[in-house]
């Protein structure tokens, strides 16, 4: 806009000196220069310039005519903001390609085959790989972690042996000088049908029939305890050391004792299992040899003095080697 001030001002500057110098003499002058009634400013008119001549005059029309042109595109310029013009980014002149359209078509197809596979394919082979690598495809496999090593194989658990039959040596059932039934065969077979059983039920394998035995010494000791005349029954009673009511030394020989009303070979060998102490003296539960040089001991009375009944027992066994 300031500039258009100024152009104006100098052609009205140029107007002003241009008039003095072509002088008045010219009449068709005023005529150009003439005012419109409603207006102040100055409209060029043609309407007398026909028939002038004059050179100086159509030099001042042609520089009007080329300031006002000029004003007209500074006006242009000005509108369009040509500060801000200058800052929008211009887009790089296009670089000619020497050659004829071969050349072009090179580039084109150059470009093209060049852009398609370096863009396809280096898009492609880097979009892809890329993305296979870091985006839509699933990620490599992991090498598979090392399975957890079997467990060693447990020892198998040693079969436990059979039951055996078989019969015993047997027992002469006699009877002591104060009368006291002693071991009978049946009493031995219980014992050891009873005793093999329990073994067997535990593991452990069975001692031979032929080697549980009747036993005359544990049998005298009994004796001795029976024949008592204390009628407390557990007068005498007990291993080596007792003493009887009556004073009579002991005789015999000791074992795992067992007694009461009601009890046979069978029910006499389970309390000794029930036992902790007798488990251990009479089955020996760790004892890992073989058992055909084990013999096993055993006697039992029936009744006792001065009224004890028959069904009433005292029996003792023990482990020994045959």
């Amino acid at each position: 806009m300031m500039r258009s001030v100024f152009a104006g001002s100098a052609l009205t500057a140029v107007m002003l000196l241009a008039v003095p110098v072509l002088g008045t003499a010219s009449p068709g002058l005023a005529g150009i220069f003439a005012t419109a009634p409603s207006s102040s400013a100055p409209v060029i008119t043609a309407a007398d310039a026909r028939g002038i001549d004059d050179d100086s005059t159509v030099a001042i029309i042609e520089y009007v005519e080329r300031r006002t042109a000029d004003e007209q595109a500074d006006a242009e310029r000005d509108a369009t903001d040509s500060e801000h013009t200058a800052q929008a980014p211009v887009a790089p002149a296009p670089v000619e390609q020497g050659g004829s359209s071969e050349s072009a078509s090179a580039s084109t197809s150059g470009g093209s085959s060049g852009g398609s596979s370096g863009g396809t394919s280096g898009g492609s082979s880097g979009g892809s790989s890329g993305g296979s690598s870091g985006g839509t495809s699933s990620p490599a496999p992991s090498a598979p972690e090392p399975s957890a090593p079997a467990p060693a194989p447990q020892p198998e658990a040693p079969k436990c042996p059979a039951a055996i039959g078989g019969s015993t040596p047997g027992a002469p059932g006699k009877t002591s000088a104060g009368g006291v039934a002693g071991t009978t065969s049946g009493d031995l077979q219980s014992f050891a049908e009873k005793f093999n059983a329990i073994r067997v039920a535990n593991c452990l394998p069975p001692v031979p029939f032929s080697n549980i035995r009747y036993d005359s010494c544990m049998e005298q000791r009994l004796f001795w305890m029976a024949e008592d005349p204390s009628t407390d029954p557990m007068s005498a009673w007990g291993h080596i050391g007792s003493k009887r009511s009556d004073g009579v030394p002991s005789v015999g020989c000791d074992g795992n004792l067992a007694g009461g009303s009601g009890n046979t070979g069978a029910t006499v060998a389970q309390k000794w299992w029930d036992s902790s102490g007798h488990r251990a003296s009479l089955y020996k539960p760790t004892y890992t040899g073989s058992t055909g040089g084990v013999c096993i001991l055993f006697a039992m009375t029936h009744g006792g003095v001065p009224n004890e009944p028959y069904s009433f027992t005292r029996a003792a066994a023990r482990w020994t080697s045959c």
